[in-house]
């Protein structure tokens, strides 16, 4: 694969273990906020249909949890295996958060066993709120672990002299200016993407031929959260973008391959970049990188050759923001015609087109959430801990890291494939229908 680089090979697992880990910890994140958001909607409407959602996203979401567990393990593990000379500065400036996220997994995974176990043990109202401690746990994990990304984007709260880590402040270290916009943005992308993963579902099943008002329930529910967290998530996307100006403008120029610095700067979308650094095919929208940059078309954007060679991310990135940013307007325009369907008399928001358009946004919102993640990793290169440690530094010299690749490759393999064929089944063989319909012979003879 590779000439026996641990360098490489470090990289390349812990770019395995973070794709298929972030699958996981998105709907960890999103799914407990459409959970609350539907059983409280039960309660207030005294709607069984609501109800049951939650009792079923319920018993797919601990699925996802195991997994989750299994997945953010081992990437614990690998951080601190494959990379112990970024752990040595990091484990001690840090550590703060890292101890925190363990905590919030911990406070959520107890209340989710008693919010599981609890139904109709409990009055609805006492019951709905066992799944608050749930939300607050599972968003509190993902804020935690998002504050360690920050660090490594801004780092501050210590000093190094002569190799040696010293003067650390927890607090400064945890809050860094990259706290704000990157933790915003991965909560509330990931109520989108899991929103639209819901959604998708019940427009496959409308697709498929059943008519059941469960399903059409489901979609008004999800796009309308699906609409106000796309809007959020691109003014969020604004702010970030303000940001990485000011703070990593490498990356904002890598992203949009501005080479020269200059006032009026266009945002350029799709293209070919040449050997020369000529955007070819592209297309440039006059002073949008400007606007993105400071709020002002006439402000000046730094370029690419300001920056020393050696510190320049992969100029490919490019692709993967125009992915992200793509994306993240067809998801705010899926919910708006929706939503605009549903209220106009004359509108069909079940139409066969419309439907088959919200099924692809559920793995499009999940491509999104990678390209994303991806942008905001390997645009930071070729700093691991930006301005204090290069990647290659940070790195194990381990000659035994290809192994643990092939190692960690099956486990996700099997893992994937077993979650994925119990939810189907799950869910394949207990239809809300059947639900809906056995609740109601309850009720008959109670």
């Amino acid at each position: 694969m590779f000439a026996n680089d641990p360098v490489i090979y470090s990289r390349a697992l812990m770019s395995l273990t973070f794709v298929f880990h972030i699958i996981f910890a998105t709907i960890g994140v999103g799914i407990p906020v459409l959970i609350a958001l539907a059983e409280w909607m039960g309660i207030c409407r005294n709607d069984p249909h609501y109800t049951l959602m939650a009792r079923r996203w319920t018993r797919g979401y601990v699925i996802t949890v195991a997994v989750g567990v299994v997945s953010g393990t081992a990437l614990g593990l690998q951080i601190n295996l494959l990379w112990p000379n970024f752990m040595r500065i990091a484990g001690q400036a840090i550590g703060l958060p890292m101890f925190m996220e363990i905590f919030a997994f911990f406070f959520e995974a107890i209340f989710l066993g008693i919010y599981m176990y609890t139904w109709d043990r409990f009055k609805p109202k006492i019951h709905f709120l066992f799944i608050i401690p749930v939300v607050i746990g599972a968003s509190c994990s993902a804020l935690f672990i998002t504050l360690v990304n920050a660090f490594m984007n801004s780092p501050q709260g210590f000093e190094i002299v002569d190799g040696i880590i010293g003067n650390v402040q927890p607090l400064k270290a945890m809050f860094t200016p990259a706290s704000p916009t990157k933790v915003s943005h991965v909560l509330v992308s990931a109520y989108l993407t899991s929103a639209f993963i819901i959604a998708g579902n019940a427009a496959y099943a409308l697709l498929k031929g059943k008519r059941h008002i469960y399903y059409k329930k489901v979609l008004n529910m999800t796009l309308f959260a699906a609409l106000v967290f796309a809007i959020s998530t691109f003014l969020i996307g604004d702010l970030s973008g303000k940001y990485l100006a000011k703070y990593q403008p490498e990356k904002l120029a890598a992203g949009e391959w501005h080479f020269e610095t200059m006032s009026h700067a266009p945002l350029i979308v799709g293209g070919i970049l040449t050997e020369t650094h000529e955007v070819k095919y592209g297309w440039k929208i006059p002073f949008a990188l400007s606007v993105l940059a400071h709020g002002n078309p006439k402000s000046e954007v730094k370029g690419l050759n300001d920056f020393p060679a050696d510190e320049i991310p992969p100029l490919w990135i490019h692709y993967t923001f125009d992915a992200m940013v793509g994306i993240g307007g067809y998801l705010t325009s899926i919910p708006l015609l929706f939503i605009l369907a549903l209220w106009f008399r004359k509108g069909n928001p079940y139409n066969k087109l419309l439907l088959a358009a919200i099924v692809i946004g559920a793995p499009l919102a999940m491509f999104a959430i990678e390209y994303g993640w991806i942008y905001a990793e390997v645009g930071r290169q070729p700093w691991i801990l930006r301005g204090y440690m290069k990647t290659q530094q940070g790195a194990t010299t381990s000659e035994h890291v290809g192994l643990l690749f092939v190692v960690f490759l099956a486990l996700y393999v099997i893992l994937g494939i077993s979650c994925l064929r119990v939810l189907v089944k799950m869910f394949k063989n207990n239809t809300p229908e059947d639900e809906l319909m056995l609740q109601n012979k309850e009720s008959a003879l109670k």
